[in-house]
């Protein structure tokens, strides 16, 4: 048993009440954050309670524990390995996530390190408060983490950085005991305790003898020297504080187990100015002009960053902000104020200054409130969009956040430009040009062994060059593995660092190797650290291809997002495992492929762990948008499952699945029969077999009704809409697709039914691959015949019509174009208009509820609905939702019940218990899903709008034929 498997043992000894583990899938997991680094840890420690964190830090202590090393971790976003390393991993982020008080009167609250900051703010917004410090990984980042990096970005220079807002820490030392930081006078200084008295008497000599030496060390920046701050041990009521030198210490000198923070009014209004320019520099140059505004935040992007918003789904949302033509650069000024009165005459004041054709600007737009926040979402996902760039080449973070003074910010930022295009390379940039700081990602192959040097021979320059210019390497995302220069920037200051380290862990014990040693050990260095490219080397190059989206996840961890109002990730926000989203999915997969999975070598305890975290993929295809680089976790889990069960036995449920489409015909036929084992007595067999809460099938007369046929010669492309059935709706919901040929003959067009014939989805969720190419090629030939006949082609169920356009392009290598309905009701509203006429009085209400693939892969398509109904004279509202917890077929596997049931209690159950207007969905397996959990009978949109053209304008009932 090693030093680590003892530590766990007597971990559980002494009553650790969360959870602990050596898990190969949990470690590997684990090993990257958002940097270039892997290092797999010993073992992973997931705590639950402050206690927890002191058993740890008790047995720390101990003799026989001297070689453990702890790493705590927070939202696993750092672009510098500052959580990474040899050790026991302290990972809060799972249990220790809550607001224990909230303080309105005093604007204060009280949390947990693990809580994530948007859902801080989402608790707090409805007292009209806020915690001020903002950060691109804000969905996702922990308040621990927060502090431990002493994190800022948009409007640092209104409000600071995390530091600013930290009122008082309680943090675990070395042995157990728990500091409470607060300025202490100096005359209870020789009264304290404990390893709490000796460290707050070191920092008092500290800050008394190398007051003069600190004052010419600290750069005079916004930023400044993030962690160990010597420069504010001393408080402004002349009292020492140690949370000054804890804030930024990226957890070097203790746990982390509770902070009070500082709170603030929410701004009621904002306002944003846009300024566009032909020449990046040139918005370098005039963002000093635009700080003089008095802007609350000044953000510049550069052209490559907008190019790559223009082809991500968020560019809908921004669009009419931003110029036709591609801009190079463009300066983000945002004003804040109480009423829109303040905001508007800020805007004004702006406007008369800011003349276009002047320093180099072409233009500007003007975007307020809502508009400003979609805006700055863009903004924010930047950081992943830049890690979307074709080829083997990504952004990689690793000299990208640079500090210097504002002022020269320009010049800095043009000699950075030319040491990265002496070694030619390209870059993506933007940043907070009010604080002085630009994020700056060269684009590496860390596949390739002679791209490495780069890393050092780039990092030297900038480093050298930063400093030239008054500023930092390091601004804003903390130091890591970039510890190798500390020494040099502090200078004859670092030997103090070292006495702080000491006070705080004697035997270096605490996240080892980051910004300073107790014991003379050597730091982190920037190539002395494991790239997680040196393992991807090892994957075979066509494996690295045909797992792209696995091998391509960059770290960024969009997908940690707790939001219950976003689709991305069901199964991991209803886990709260890591392991089980697509950031981890594609950590574990890259590994297995690492081992030879494919080929069977991977370790079977490793593989079966990864088949594990693919099976409770839903398939539902949000990361494939939803994620800045498209990460689409479907796709590589088809292929790794038909790896699987090429060397495994599949379930009988597998197979039930598989022959779904093909089935269900001949299952119409006999209802009765069906129904006996889908939802009668013998279900007891199929729920044996795996499978429950299947719905039933109905009357066999539901069915006669669609009475589809073949041949079309007598038909017009122009004016037939040709229905293409899905075995979902056709078999289960048959006057459903009866509804939407109604509405096509009401509308003036010919509805053409076709005959039912499999699509093949379940055979891709599956990863029969084989099968589902040979489905998608014949059904493609079929389709397509009838496209380039000019037939406009139109399907109901959001996830088979998609597969049209997605999978089956990835298949055949072209798209067959199955619209969904609301394409093509939109396209023709004006038949609605006049068949419905003008609505007086009260108009009837709806709740839309879309599905969720709906949601990602067609993200304008679904709020067509709004304009859709609104036409038919109804009120419509679009919630924003996650998924359902039904996705197809995966909900019905009796393994999955559990979870299925809690993603649809965390995503659509609050919103349904809310809504006071009738709720329609979609989706087949969402209007199944509610139907199971709530007893309620959802509509589909397309049955409503019947209803209304029946009580409209009554007319005859139309038959397809």
């Amino acid at each position: 048993m090693n030093v680590h498997e003892k530590f766990l043992e007597a971990l559980r000894l002494e009553g650790f009440e969360g959870d602990l583990s050596r898990d190969a899938s949990d470690l590997t997991v684990l090993a990257t954050d958002n940097s270039i680094y892997q290092v797999t840890a010993d073992a992973v420690a997931f705590p639950r309670t402050s206690e927890d964190l002191a058993r740890i830090c008790r047995l720390l202590a101990r003799a026989e524990f001297a070689e453990v090393r702890l790493r705590p971790r927070g939202g696993g976003t750092g672009t510098n390995g500052q959580s990474l390393g040899r050790g026991l991993i302290v990972d809060c982020s799972r249990h220790m996530t809550g607001i224990i008080e909230i303080n309105v009167a005093e604007r204060w609250v009280r949390v947990q390190p693990g809580v994530i900051k948007d859902r801080l703010n989402a608790a707090l917004a409805e007292h009209g408060l806020f915690f001020a410090p903002d950060l691109s990984t804000s969905s996702r980042a922990t308040i621990g983490g927060m502090i431990s990096t002493d994190a800022c970005g948009q409007g640092s220079c209104l409000y600071g950085k995390t530091s600013n807002h930290v009122l008082d820490l309680s943090v675990v030392l070395f042995g157990g005991e728990v500091m409470k930081t607060r300025s202490i006078p100096s005359g209870e200084i020789g009264e304290l305790k404990g390893r709490t008295g000796d460290i707050v008497r070191l920092l008092e000599r500290i800050a008394r003898e190398k007051a003069d030496l600190i004052a010419e060390r600290f750069p005079k920046l916004n930023r400044s020297l993030t962690g160990y701050d010597l420069a504010h041990i001393r408080q402004p009521d002349g009292g020492i504080d140690p949370k000054a030198v804890v804030c930024g210490a990226e957890g070097t000198l203790g746990l982390i187990a509770e902070a009070r923070l500082n709170l603030l009014p929410i701004p009621r209004h904002s306002g944003q100015i846009n300024v566009f320019y032909d020449d990046f520099q040139a918005a370098l140059r005039d963002a000093r002009t635009m700080v003089a505004l008095g802007a609350a935040a000044v953000e510049t992007v550069d052209g490559r960053v907008l190019a790559l918003a223009r082809a991500d789904a968020i560019w809908r949302d921004v669009a009419a902000h931003f110029p036709d033509d591609q801009a190079e650069g463009v300066n983000l000024v945002e004003f804040t104020a109480d009423t829109q009165a303040e905001v508007t005459q800020l805007l004004k004041t702006a406007q008369a200054k800011i003349v276009a054709g002047a320093d180099g600007r072409r233009g500007f737009s003007i975007a307020r409130d809502g508009e400003v926040e979609r805006i700055t979402e863009m903004r924010k996902k930047a950081v992943g969009l830049l890690g979307r760039t074709a080829g083997p080449r990504r952004p990689m973070p690793f000299v990208e956040d640079c500090a210097v003074p504002p002022e020269r910010l320009e010049p800095f930022i043009r000699e950075f430009r030319a040491i990265l295009d002496a070694e030619g390379l390209s870059y993506g940039m933007f940043g907070h040009v009010d604080a002085g700081v630009l994020h700056v990602r060269p684009a590496l192959d860390l596949t390739d062994p002679a791209q490495e040097p780069l890393i050092r021979r780039v990092t030297e320059k900038v480093e050298r060059l930063a400093r030239q210019h008054g500023g930092l390497l390091w601004g804003e995302h903390g130091k890591g593995v970039r510890s190798e220069f500390v020494p040099e920037v502090f200078g004859p200051l670092y030997p103090a660092l070292q006495e702080i380290k000491r006070a705080f862990d004697p035997n270096d014990q605490f996240n080892p190797g980051k910004i300073a040693s107790a014991r003379d050990a050597p730091l982190m260095k920037i190539d002395g650290v494991a790239l997680r490219g040196q393992a991807d080397r090892q994957i075979d190059p066509a494996l690295r291809q045909a797992y792209e989206g696995a091998v391509g996840c960059n770290g960024n961890g969009a997908c940690f997002s707790q939001s219950h109002s976003e689709v991305m990730c069901p199964s991991y926000k209803a886990t709260n495992d890591r392991r089980h989203s697509p950031k981890g999915r594609s950590a574990l997969v890259r590994e297995w492929l690492r081992q030879e999975g494919p080929a069977g070598k991977a370790a079977p305890d490793f593989e079966a762990a990864v088949k594990d975290a693919l099976d409770g993929c839903l398939s539902c295809r949000a990361c494939a948008r939803a994620c800045p680089v498209q990460v689409d976790v479907a796709a590589f889990r088809a292929r790794f499952m038909e790896s699987w069960y090429a060397r495994h036995r599949r379930p009988v449920a597998d197979h039930l699945l598989a022959w779904l489409e093909a089935v269900l015909p001949l299952a119409a036929r006999f209802p009765a029969l069906s129904n006996f084992f889908l939802d009668g007595p013998g279900s007891a067999a199929l729920r044996g077999l795996g499978l429950a809460h299947l719905p039933a099938l109905p009357p066999r007369s539901a069915q006669r009704a669609l009475s589809a046929s073949s041949g079309h010669a007598r038909r017009s492309p122009g004016k037939t809409v040709v229905i293409v059935p899905d075995a979902f709706t056709r078999f289960f919901e048959p006057r459903l697709v009866a509804d939407f040929a109604h509405i096509v003959a009401a509308f003036g067009y010919e509805p053409w039914i076709l005959p039912f014939r499999p699509n093949g989805k379940p055979l891709h969720v599956l990863g029969r691959l084989r099968a589902f190419d040979k489905v998608a090629h014949r059904r493609s030939r079929e389709l397509l015949a009838l496209a380039d006949e000019g037939f406009t082609l139109v399907g109901i169920e959001p996830a088979i019509t998609l597969t049209y356009a997605e999978e089956y392009a990835a298949v055949t290598g072209r798209a067959v174009p199955v619209e969904l309905p609301q394409e093509w009701l939109a396209r023709n509203l004006e038949h609605a208009e006049r068949l419905v006429g003008k609505v007086d009085g009260k108009r009837p209400r709806v709740t839309l509820m879309a599905h969720c693939t709906e949601r990602t892969l067609r993200p304008g398509e679904t709020a067509v609905w709004n304009r859709i109904f609104d036409a038919f004279g109804v009120e419509s509202t679009l919630p924003r939702t996650g998924c359902c917890g039904m996705a197809g077929t995966w909900g019905h596997e009796s393994r999955n019940s559990g979870l299925s049931r809690e993603i649809f209690a965390q995503n659509w159950a609050p919103v349904l218990k809310s809504c006071d207007s009738e709720i329609v969905a979609t989706g087949f397996s969402c209007r199944c899903q509610t139907a199971i959990q709530t007893g309620l009978s959802v509509r589909h949109p397309i049955s409503v709008l019947r209803e209304l053209l029946e009580e409209a304008a009554p007319q005859r009932g139309v038959q397809a034929t």
